[in-house]
């Protein structure tokens, strides 16, 4: 199998975060694993993680390929297939812990990643007016599979991801009890309910 790594905001791969992790375990396994550093992780320009999310997804080798976003990425995600910009769709996508609307555009240094064709969903937590390009269709275009896991006490989520994002665009949704952000500071290391998720499809669960 094969799979692409997208990380968050001011995030530059430490050795303590569940992806850095995750790729180590995957590529143990004899899988291929892209897990890129994506460009000014501390000022982050939309237009410009968008040009490597398509450098990188074409990258992918064949197989079932499967994309784990996680924190600022899954806006990213979501604004590539708003605006039918990934250029092949891949089998799963897995979207964790997405930060709300109004954390993010409360942020300077993000708050380009909850504009242009996202705005409607982002902002309403519905699917946009007539003729929007946020659709479920849009959306279920880019992945064959996609799923959302949360947690029900993310700082940078309050409204919760399941409302926001997963119950508009028809995403399955697990929510976890009580782990933050699902980051280094809420623990999240070693984390081996998603290797078990990456590899088999296993339910998602705590570390």
């Amino acid at each position: 199998m094969s799979f692409l790594l997208l990380h968050g905001w001011q995030n530059r791969r430490p050795a303590g975060h569940w992806q850095h992790w995750l790729a180590t375990e995957l590529r143990s396994a004899g899988h291929e694993v892209i897990y890129p550093q994506l460009p000014d992780p501390d000022e982050p320009v939309l237009d410009d993680w968008l040009a490597a999310l398509r450098t990188h997804v074409t990258a992918v080798p064949g197989g079932p390929r499967t994309v784990i976003a996680h924190s600022l990425s899954c806006l990213l995600w979501l604004h590539a297939a708003a605006r039918g910009t990934v250029p092949a769709p891949v089998d799963r996508v897995l979207l964790v812990a997405p930060p709300s609307p109004e954390v993010a555009a409360g942020i300077p240094e993000i708050a380009g990643f909850v504009s242009g064709p996202v705005a409607p969903l982002l902002t309403t937590g519905t699917a946009g007016p007539a003729g929007s390009p946020v659709t479920r269709e849009r959306f279920a275009a880019a992945a064959r599979d996609t799923h959302l896991v949360a947690a029900d006490d993310d700082r940078y989520c309050p409204g919760g991801a399941a409302a926001i994002l997963g119950m508009p665009l028809g995403i399955p949704t697990t929510v976890l009890t009580g782990q933050g952000h699902l980051d280094m500071d809420a623990g999240y290391g070693p984390w081996p309910a998603i290797l078990g998720w990456a590899l088999t499809g296993s339910p998602l669960a705590p570390r």
